[in-house]
């Protein structure tokens, strides 16, 4: 399970949460921008440090000492799509694998790249593909390690609907067959509750409600929370 203590101080607040997700569990963090969200998946991808607290994945101590970025085994996307423009799509998908796992992961690879619909663009130069296109290859390149851990920084920004409903349908079966731990960041209810059914809800850097997000709509713990789930 994914075990996260973390305290991190940002100008005007501290975040302080305690996170726990079972094996093969989803949890949604959900809040209004700026509450603190994405430096709660910065500190457990190792892109920050915490000031204080713990992260354990499994039997695997995250922090402290901050584990190296390479050594930690989950994957990020962040809303950025960050491939390597220089190399070919089927390059930057598999990147993050070991010399001669792209041979082993064959199967698995091919999977992604038609069920993701990069066939037509598999030996393209990533610097010549469409935002969308390149959404969906960071997508394939997150996968491509199987992770047992994988992170989402509102990952369908400036996407148009049908892709967006695409891809959460392609998470979905991923999930459910290879059963890593999925933690999602937005601030919007429509994209979260497709993903994940449970929520923790957060407002300067704390959470004020946990639970399904029936729970939360029937009885938002806060006016702030009320009206974020209003204006969805």
């Amino acid at each position: 399970m994914l075990d996260a203590r973390i305290v991190k101080t940002r100008a005007g607040f501290t975040v302080d949460v305690r996170i726990q997700i079972g094996a093969g569990e989803r949890l949604a963090i959900f809040g209004a921008s700026g509450a603190g969200k994405s430096t709660i998946l910065g500190c457990i991808a190792g892109l920050e440090n915490p000031d204080a607290g713990e992260i354990r994945l499994g039997e695997t101590k995250l922090f402290p000492p901050p584990l190296s970025l390479h050594r930690r085994p989950l994957a990020y996307l962040t809303q950025k799509n960050l491939l390597f423009p220089h190399l070919s799509v089927a390059d930057n998908v598999g990147f993050g694998l070991a010399n001669g796992a792209v041979a082993e992961n064959s199967r698995w690879l091919a999977e992604l790249r038609e069920r993701l619909g990069l066939e037509a663009i598999w030996n393209n130069r990533a610097a010549k593909i469409s935002g969308g296109e390149s959404r969906r290859v960071a997508l394939a390149r997150m996968l491509a390690r199987r992770p047992p851990l994988v992170l989402l920084d509102e990952p369908f920004v400036a996407l148009d609907r049908p892709l967006i409903r695409d891809l959460i349908a392609a998470l979905d079966e991923w999930q459910r067959r290879l059963g890593f731990i999925l933690v999602a960041v937005d601030h919007r209810a429509e994209i979260l509750t497709r993903l994940c059914p449970q929520v923790a809800a957060i407002e300067r850097g704390r959470i004020i409600q946990q639970g399904d997000w029936n729970s939360l709509a029937t009885a938002p713990a806060t006016p702030g929370l009320a009206r974020l789930l209003e204006i969805q």
